[in-house]
């Protein structure tokens, strides 16, 4: 299937964008802040002091009547799986860039920079439902088509549900796998397979926050309509009591979603469109290992 001229011009402007960040700075914090998926035998060498003992190799020691022990080498290739929310609320956004554009650009990045370091990469694009799912593979040309799917994926439904994201990865990645589940997580109950899937792979969520979602102004009325369910509603933000209420409103979604995130003990990124939300992702990968 040939894809519009303008998607095209979008996937080769995030490669352009992303390349200097990917070799300058995540060439060498991507391969460290992820560890390889085990170990892998690589040669016999002979026992020096020091050496583990419980590396000798017996049976070659009974051979050659001195002791040797097994020598090992990292398996450094590894799976990284995006998951990314293309769910309603993906197309709201109070300044220059929607959230279903940080969650592309920071796709770019990842994909990037695990292409780079020979990684095999695959995609899951789910709302309600699950949208698609691309099987991991290597090659910048194979990040590339990822990233045409998410800038041009039309959606089948408005709605998330984490849960049937987290179900189709944990019965479709047989490998122990990176995941960077990226979403604004406005969903609820989804903590038990979210804590069960990052007991079986190594789970990052990237929390996509707009700043008008944490505070809205005072600007007269204003029709809100819910991306999700298309309900619309008109509100007086003029008030003090409807900013209050909303800002209740807010910050109890906000803790139930935290707690959830909490209970599931899975790593977090927090990324607020409006600032630099590269500087999270960067600083995350810094001190992963400190």
């Amino acid at each position: 299937m040939s894809l519009p001229e303008e998607v095209l011009k979008k996937v080769k402007l995030l490669d352009i964008s992303t390349r200097k960040l990917v070799n300058n700075l995540f060439a060498g914090e991507y391969h460290t802040a992820f560890k390889g998926q085990g170990m892998t035998f690589a040669e016999f060498r002979e026992y020096v002091p020091g050496d583990d003992v419980r590396s000798i190799s017996w049976t070659l020691m009974a051979k050659q009547g001195k002791p040797f022990i097994k020598k090992y080498d990292e398996e450094r290739e590894l799976t990284l799986m995006l998951a990314a929310d293309v769910s309603g609320s993906g197309d709201f956004g109070s300044g220059k860039y929607l959230k279903a554009d940080i969650i592309a650009y920071i796709s770019a990045v990842l994909g990037f920079s695990a292409s780079k370091n020979n990684d095999r990469v695959g995609l899951l694009l789910f709302s309600n439902e699950v949208e698609k799912f691309i099987p991991p593979k290597k090659g910048r040309p194979h990040v590339q088509r990822i990233l045409s799917d998410i800038l041009s994926y039309d959606a089948k439904s408005r709605g998330t549900k984490i849960s049937v994201a987290i179900d189709h990865l944990m019965n479709g990645l047989t490998k122990r796998s990176t995941i960077f589940l990226l979403s604004d997580f406005m969903d609820q109950n989804f903590y038990v397979p979210l804590r069960q899937l990052g007991r079986r792979h190594d789970v990052i969520a990237v929390v996509i926050q707009d700043p008008l979602e944490l505070q809205f102004p005072a600007v007269g009325l204003v029709n809100l309509r819910d991306a999700e369910t298309g309900e619309t509603i008109t509100i007086d933000s003029s008030s003090p009591l409807v900013r209050k209420l909303y800002k209740e409103s807010i910050e109890t979604s906000r803790k139930n979603r935290d707690g959830e995130l909490r209970r599931a003990q899975v790593s977090r990124i927090d990324v607020v469109s409006g600032e630099d939300f590269l500087d999270p992702l960067v600083s995350f990968f810094k001190n992963r290992h400190k």
